[in-house]
């Protein structure tokens, strides 16, 4: 049974109301789906180790420890309000999307989190919303679940990975799946997933720093050169991580497109099709924000924190705070809260 959290309507916080909006956060149950029946060797499962504590193991193995601020709304509202978020955002653990093993174990485990994430989001209503998980390498599949996610659990979108399996974003296998989500004005994060990086790349301590922003980047840059562009521009596609390194690759796609054209000017140029994507606002660094800004639109810009894990920025919205005057009180307003009311006022859910 779902109990309110007490207090759950509170506003911004410390810092006053109307307090920010996080669209990047992460949440985790305490549990999931025994997936043994569905033979692969890699499937998340959770290990309670305190009360307060847990881990993640990957295929059995220990992946990563985490605490009860995955699961317990108590403990996310409290850091919320003494950062001033109003709204956060959840969404699944990267870890969790599985678009590489078998189709009908990674459904089970897509519906079971958002059962969770719905029930997390009911104990505080006026403070969460979600994003859901689809079992993306299906398209069949993954469309049905984004249809539920939205339509029934009444979520703002859907999370997925920078690829399904052998599948690029730009595939036409997954035209379905994105159809639906621009005709049901769904946001749609993109994520990496460390697991699927290239083992050189952990080999050499750089997968966090130089691995998951290079694995966004690539999986938008093929979206913006190829013949998939126009097919995905409907769609309210947000890159983690202020769009990874893709911002500083833009003038090399354009001039990429331009070699391989012969100089054929009449189709858009990265650049120009950039213009319709959205990312958030982690970055850790004032001057990567502003290019995001350019790149992206200063509309198309979201906070987000990747709480609550240790590579959150804390406290919420630093980095609106680092660009100083750089950012006009306007912008930084839009950044922090307005742009993420419009897109969620957009799947239906009123301006506050």
């Amino acid at each position: 049974m779902t109990t309110t959290v007490e207090g759950e309507t509170a506003g911004g916080g410390s810092h006053g109301s109307p307090g920010l909006v996080d669209v990047h956060t992460h949440a985790l149950p305490p549990q999931l789906p025994d997936l043994a029946a569905y033979r692969w060797d890699r499937w998340p499962s959770v290990e309670r180790t305190a009360e307060d504590r847990a881990r993640i193991l990957v295929g059995g193995k220990p992946y990563r420890g985490v605490d009860d601020r995955c699961w317990s709304a108590r403990r996310r509202l409290a850091d919320m309000d003494e950062d001033g978020v109003a709204i956060q955002v959840l969404s699944p653990v990267p870890v969790t999307f599985c678009h590489d093993a078998p189709a009908e174990g990674a459904a089970v485990l897509a519906r079971a989190q958002n059962e969770f994430l719905a029930d997390l989001v009911a104990q505080a209503p006026g403070r969460f919303r979600a994003l859901g998980a689809v079992p993306l390498q299906d398209p069949a599949r993954a469309t049905e679940e984004l249809i539920r996610c939205v339509t029934e659990l009444s979520f703002v979108g859907v999370e997925i990975g920078t690829r399904a399996g052998a599948l690029e974003l730009g595939d036409p296998a997954l035209d379905p799946f994105f159809d639906t989500a621009a005709g049901l004005d769904a946001l749609v994060l993109v994520h990496p997933a460390d697991t699927t990086l290239d083992p050189r790349l952990a080999k050499l301590g750089i997968a966090f720093g130089a691995g998951m922003p290079s694995e966004t980047a690539i999986a938008a840059a093929g979206l913006l050169s190829g013949a998939s562009a126009a097919r995905r521009s409907a769609v309210r596609l947000c890159l983690a991580h202020g769009g990874g390194s893709l911002p500083s690759l833009i003038p090399r796609l354009d001039r990429g497109k331009l070699l391989q054209s012969g100089g054929d000017q009449r189709q858009p140029l990265p650049s120009t099709l950039a213009r319709s994507l959205y990312c958030d606002s982690l970055t850790y660094d004032a001057d990567s924000l502003l290019l995001a800004i350019h790149r992206f639109g200063a509309d198309h810009v979201l906070l987000g924190t990747d709480y609550p894990f240790a590579a959150r920025e804390a406290p919420a919205g630093a980095v609106l705070a680092a660009a100083g005057s750089q950012l006009s009180e306007p912008l930084r307003s839009a950044i922090g809260r307005d742009n993420a009311l419009r897109l969620m006022a957009g799947a239906g859910y009123p301006i506050r």
